[in-house]
């Protein structure tokens, strides 16, 4: 019987909050059932539909891990001249594969090489007999892909509220295309930095007008 886990990402691009990544366990059997659940990539579904298939899906799966990168340690790698958003991304699922021990992982590839990211991930698993399938687009192909796609975005848009409540403010989807999000920014870049991405163009570029202007006005 063969083991499959899918890897995918929810909330690469935002300026606010954390990057969440999940890997799903399941028997190559047991697709059929994620394909009948009607689980896809989550892009294509509405929140209503994520949040049911979320719990549909964590009781089918054999097994399943989530791990939530704040925008601190997002921040560190990218100031790290050995380190970018894809290699984080991939040592991430490397973690996640090497928990999780399955037959065939199968990622959502980030990067425009295939092959030197393939590569990287088989390089550093503990079991080297894994097979690994990087594609773009996987969330798309492979339901067991579409089901981690699912349980990362919903467990990133939960996150997305948590800090809502917490700072007591509505800053919108945390997108730097989001209006709102754009005048939360210029608002509140200062007041909140956990939250911020501050590595982000959209928040660099806040930031240094901002400093600009206070350096005129003195």
């Amino acid at each position: 019987m063969v083991v499959l886990c899918g890897v995918e990402e929810a909330g690469r691009g935002p300026v606010i909050g954390p990057l969440v990544m999940c890997g799903v366990l399941i028997d190559e059997k047991d697709e059929d059932k994620l394909i009948a659940i009607g689980a896809k990539d989550s892009k294509l579904l509405t929140p209503k539909t994520r949040e049911i298939l979320f719990d549909q899906i964590k009781g089918m799966v054999k097994e399943y891990k989530i791990i939530i990168i704040p925008p601190a340690e997002i921040d560190k790698t990218l100031l790290s001249k050995d380190s970018n958003l894809n290699w984080l991304e991939a040592d991430t699922s490397i973690t996640l594969i090497n928990a999780l021990k399955p037959d065939v992982a199968i990622l959502d590839c980030p990067s425009t090489n295939i092959t030197a990211y393939r590569d990287y991930v088989k390089t550093k698993l503990k079991n080297k007999k894994i097979k690994v399938i990087a594609e773009h687009k996987a969330d798309v192909k492979y339901p067991v892909v579409s089901a981690a796609s699912i349980l990362a975005k919903v467990t990133r848009d939960r996150e997305i509220e948590k800090l809502k409540k917490k700072i007591g403010m509505d800053f919108g989807s945390g997108y730097p295309s989001d209006a709102r999000t754009q005048g939360f920014l210029k608002k509140h870049y200062k007041d909140f930095p956990d939250i911020f991405r501050k590595t982000w163009s959209s928040y660099k570029r806040i930031a240094g007008d901002k400093k600009q202007k206070n350096l005129g006005e003195f």
